[in-house]
């Protein structure tokens, strides 16, 4: 069972493979150029990269930005939506807005994010932050409505201030649902991270991906795909072990 469970997982990715090395060689007949996308040339660009120092230097500012954002999002969405779960006027006034703002791409923000906050960091965190906050606060909201309102009413009687519900009742309650959110917002985050870095910065994944763009180093364009789509695997991963930890301690 375990082998099986390795060799299908393998085997996809072993024809996934196969396609691309087709298409770069039949690209390569229409555009010469397009034999710098093929496994072969990335490999050895992916493998002089991971041996220096640079592309290191892109991951950990990227990853930095991704916990920024993802602090803010957490620190905005949660306190709203125990709020939009607890406040049935709060709830009903807020939410067409919320679907609303969740419903317009961040990336349709770009230009008046640079505009406000000008370039550098402060546009990418805004981005990221409003990219990931919806997640969080829906799912919150959800679990604040899910939660045994038996639980609430012992906490009433037990003269339970509104901050002590919150911190030793709600918050613990509802504790799967936010890590669903984490999860959601990790996701779209990720996918957001790099045409925000686009944004004028210096460093980063998205920036690294302009530059060897302009360089002409396709090998380093396409080394550098594979690290973003393995490094959002890995986050992704991490999420759902956590969850699935969480679920089983509880």
């Amino acid at each position: 069972m375990m082998g099986a469970n390795l060799l299908l997982p393998l085997s996809g990715l072993v024809l996934a493979a196969l396609a691309w090395a087709a298409g770069s060689v039949w690209l390569a007949g229409v555009t010469p150029i397009a034999a710098s996308f093929a496994p072969l040339e990335t490999a050895r660009a992916l493998l002089a990269l991971l041996q220096g120092a640079e592309l290191w230097e892109h991951v950990a500012v990227s990853l930095e930005r991704v916990a920024v954002g993802l602090g803010v999002a957490l620190l905005l969405g949660i306190p709203l939506g125990v709020l939009t779960g607890l406040s049935p006027l709060f709830s009903r006034s807020t939410t067409p807005l919320f679907q609303f703002a969740r419903m317009i791409s961040p990336l349709s923000w770009m230009p008046l994010a640079v505009m406000v906050l000008g370039v550098g960091n402060a546009p990418v965190y805004f981005l990221l932050a409003f990219a990931a906050v919806w997640p969080i606060l829906l799912n919150t909201a959800a679990g604040v409505a899910q939660l045994d309102k038996n639980w609430l009413l012992l906490a009433r009687s037990l003269s339970a201030t509104r901050r002590e519900t919150i911190v030793h009742v709600i918050l613990p309650g509802i504790t799967a649902q936010i890590l669903t959110g984490v999860r959601l917002a990790i996701g779209i985050i990720w996918i957001v991270l790099v045409p925000a870095e686009m944004l004028g910065v210096s460093a980063g994944l998205g920036y690294f991906i302009l530059d060897a763009r302009d360089r002409l180093a396709y090998s380093d364009l396409m080394a550098a795909i594979l690290v973003i789509g393995f490094l959002g695997y890995l986050l992704d991963h991490a999420a759902r072990t956590l969850h699935k930890r969480w679920l089983h301690a509880a």
